[in-house]
């Protein structure tokens, strides 16, 4: 399955049973539509989770246009409330950067910088 949001907040790094890594994010994705002759548009939010590498975390900030593939999951649960709940959730096999954020720019500027220095030093 493949899908296409952008992230609403910066991915979070959590470590599972001592040395796995899983980078979590979310997603938000838009659908546009017309109804009654005007322009309507719906937004689903979708929790995911790249089990295969940590190394992009930096990358996956807010804003960032993100193409995803990996197959979805629905999630029961009940809050503090005692209210059954639901959330969606994306267990992701590969990214695609589509559109780069701020952030992500800086990160890619710091990495080459960094790299060049250590060339530089002999590293």
């Amino acid at each position: 399955m493949e899908i296409t949001g952008r992230l609403v907040a910066d991915a979070a790094v959590r470590n599972i049973e001592g040395d796995r890594t899983v980078t979590n994010f979310r997603v938000a994705v838009n659908r546009k539509y017309v109804s009654g002759g005007e322009q309507r548009e719906d937004t689903t939010f979708i929790d995911c989770a790249y089990w295969r590498s940590d190394a992009v975390a930096p990358y996956l900030t807010k804003g960032l246009l993100v193409q995803l593939f990996g197959h979805i999951s629905a999630r029961p649960w009940v809050n503090r409330d005692g209210e059954p709940m639901a959330s969606l959730n994306f267990y992701t096999n590969e990214i695609r950067l589509l559109s780069a954020s701020r952030k992500a720019d800086a990160v890619k500027a710091k990495n080459k910088k960094d790299r060049k220095n250590q060339a530089a030093q002999g590293n």
